[in-house]
């Protein structure tokens, strides 16, 4: 497929069909990728855990503990070594190309292990380990790079979704197969059928489509350490909010870490369960994050919205304070499953799956956020640095584990609980140094609680450049239902009085709104207001304006004011007008005064409706008024 073919597919699908949970995966554009990752995820997880086993059962029990810790340090060294470069390669180059011959190597270094494992040799298998993550550091930043030149904005979050779905499920069926090929009499299969795996993986990374190289003349510069630093910087002094949500990323990377290291001596030790309900709550840990992750694309709307992020960070703080308060009683022998759930262990096997599926909601966004917002000739490198960083913070994971458990004498439980807390305290710094994150879960919540809000028409809304949207004012929340309709960034121009609502006035500031006030009151205030949205205009933004220049008080559309003629007399752009249907005599319209009267409906469906785009030499306050009147028709 050539590039032009790619666009077009990417372009042209159906947007009812982009709906569906699923759809993707009925496209070579993003099938033939789920694949290769699930392919590539297990087969890991199958070699690490049946060297694991091996390692303390079998090959080298006598120093089991020095070796599993080795196996561990071999496999994540390379994402410090070689991310940096892996992430140049592939903004210079095709990153499909960067697949293929990631998943090629994968075939040879499963050929080693296969040698390896059919002599004993345990030197030889640590070898292919290390071998192991050093494929894995260079095929990490295309997989998830390439996403952004094969999906549409609407199918980012569940291209993400399902990637770490498949990535998580892989995880637990390699763990579970790896550790049932651990015994003596089965061992020998492990290296034929990773290397059958691994022959599957490159057979359907040949079907990836072609992503083009974003910065074909970028020299690489081979320095790991002064690579990283760089990419760094950048990220640091240009897209801080990447660079945050990066953090946030590695911060979930730590949490994961530490709980899932923790669960089988958790379950051994506290909740006295055998190595079946070791697998069940493992299991459980899996199945969240998927679950999750799924359910994060449909509560987005199949669109990125990191007012997810705040939502599933309270989730894990809420289900991991409750999970550390959790033990059972000492039994004659070791839990069943059937003994568990009787002795009281389903509320244990749900705070994990709701920690876990918070955590879904919590990933999903920032990976997509990460993507979307990174320049597309250095998105690469932004994954790569992303994975240079998760696997400092899982380093970091594990000598926690150590200090809390092994030096400060610290239980299980208390340390479920330290987490908890930590991740509420790390949370709040990220979402102060963001504060859109908190802003948009404000929206998302207004959305999907007190309303239920339809969409028609915005794809009459263009993806780029500067337009003035003009709509009917119905309620003291219609700039935030507005904005969580939209996905692009709205600059909206509200008065003065209704910007400093006390609670609402911090998400207005976190939007940039602009605040004006009328000339007999401010006149100096009324101009500055007028030269920024004209900046913002210029700039190519979306300015929104409510042309009634204030509240509706009987529901009826009224007189269009005349500011919206200034605005485009300096500046000429695309009116393209807005109708909310639906919110008169809902809670925050002002039927009957605020608060006061009127049905106040709760749970109540509007609609979002956009109409046809108007050259703005063709618009006039009494036409524009008639359009968005007839947009909203009977439906105040």
């Amino acid at each position: 497929m050539n590039a032009a073919d790619q666009h077009a597919e990417t372009s042209s699908h159906d947007p009812q069909e982009s709906r569906k949970q699923f759809a993707l995966l009925q496209t070579q554009r993003f099938l033939p990728l789920f694949l290769t990752q699930f392919l590539g995820a297990f087969n890991d997880n199958l070699f690490k855990t049946a060297l694991t086993v091996v390692i303390v059962y079998g090959l080298d029990s006598s120093n089991a503990n020095l070796l599993t810790n080795l196996a561990a340090g071999l496999f994540i060294l390379p994402f410090f070594l070689f991310s940096a470069a892996a992430g140049q390669l592939a903004d210079r180059h095709d990153k499909s190309r960067i697949i293929r011959f990631s998943k090629l190597a994968e075939v040879a270094i499963m050929a080693f292990g296969l040698l390896a494992w059919s002599i004993g040799s345990t030197v030889l298998l640590f070898v292919a380990l290390l071998f192991m993550g050093t494929q894995s550091a260079f095929f990490g930043p295309s997989k998830y790079a390439i996403l952004p030149q094969h999906l549409g904005e609407t199918e980012l979050v569940g291209g993400n979704a399902q990637l770490e779905m498949s990535t998580f499920v892989a995880i637990l069926i390699g763990t579970i197969i790896g550790g049932i090929l651990s015994t003596a009499e089965s061992r020998h299969l492990v290296g034929p059928i990773c290397l059958g795996i691994a022959g599957l993986g490159l057979i359907t990374s040949w079907r990836i489509p072609r992503a083009p190289a974003a910065a074909p003349d970028l020299k690489i510069d081979w320095n790991p350490l002064r690579a990283t630093t760089t990419m760094f910087r950048f990220a640091r002094d240009n897209h801080y909010s990447v660079l945050l949500s990066i953090m946030g990323i590695s911060w979930f990377w730590l949490l994961g870490s530490a709980y899932l290291t923790q669960i089988p001596n958790y379950t051994a030790s506290y909740l006295h369960g055998g190595p079946a309900v070791t697998t069940l709550l493992l299991g459980s840990f899996t199945a969240g994050i998927g679950l999750g992750a799924l359910l994060c694309d449909r509560m987005s709307g199949h669109k990125i919205e990191i007012g997810l992020v705040p939502f599933g960070a309270l989730g894990i703080s809420l289900f991991g304070l409750h999970l550390s308060s959790h033990t059972l009683a000492v039994p004659l022998t070791p839990y069943d499953i059937a003994g568990f759930i009787e002795a009281g262990g389903l509320p244990i096997m749900f705070d994990i799956l709701g920690l876990t599926l918070f955590g879904g909601f919590f990933i999903v966004p920032l990976y997509a956020f990460v993507q979307q917002q990174s320049p597309p000739e250095q998105r690469a490198r932004m994954i790569a640095l992303n994975n240079i960083i998760n696997a400092l913070f899982m380093v970091v994971a594990a000598l926690f584990g150590v200090v809390m458990l092994q030096l400060s004498g610290v239980t299980i439980p208390e340390l479920f609980w330290t987490l908890a807390i930590m991740n509420i305290a790390v949370s709040l710094f990220v979402f102060k140094q963001v504060p859109l994150f908190a802003a948009r879960f404000f929206i998302w919540l207004l959305s999907h609680s007190i309303y239920r809000v339809r969409h028609e028409g915005l794809t009459n809304i263009p993806d780029t450049g500067a337009a003035l949207l003009t709509c009917n004012h119905v309620s003291f929340v219609d700039t935030l239902l507005i904005n969580g309709a939209i996905r692009r960034p709205i600059r909206f121009i509200m008065t003065k009085r209704i910007f400093d609502i006390p609670g609402l006035s911090f998400v207005f500031r976190t939007l940039r709104a602009i605040p004006i006030a009328s000339k007999s009151e401010d006149p100096v205030a009324y101009e500055a207001a007028f030269d920024e949205v004209d900046a913002a205009l210029a700039a190519g933004d979306l300015v929104c304006i409510f042309p009634e220049g204030a509240l509706t008080t009987d529901g009826q559309i009224h007189e269009f004011k005349p500011g919206m003629q200034k605005i485009l007399a300096r500046r000429p752009v695309a009116v393209i007008p807005l109708a909310l249907r639906g919110l008169w005599g809902s809670l925050f319209s002002a039927h009957g005064g605020f608060f006061k009267g009127g049905p106040k409906r709760l749970l109540g469906r509007i609609d979002v409706v956009a109409g046809t785009p108007i050259p703005a030499d063709r618009v006039t306050p009494e036409s524009l008024a008639g359009v968005i009147g007839q947009l909203r028709g009977d439906k105040a």
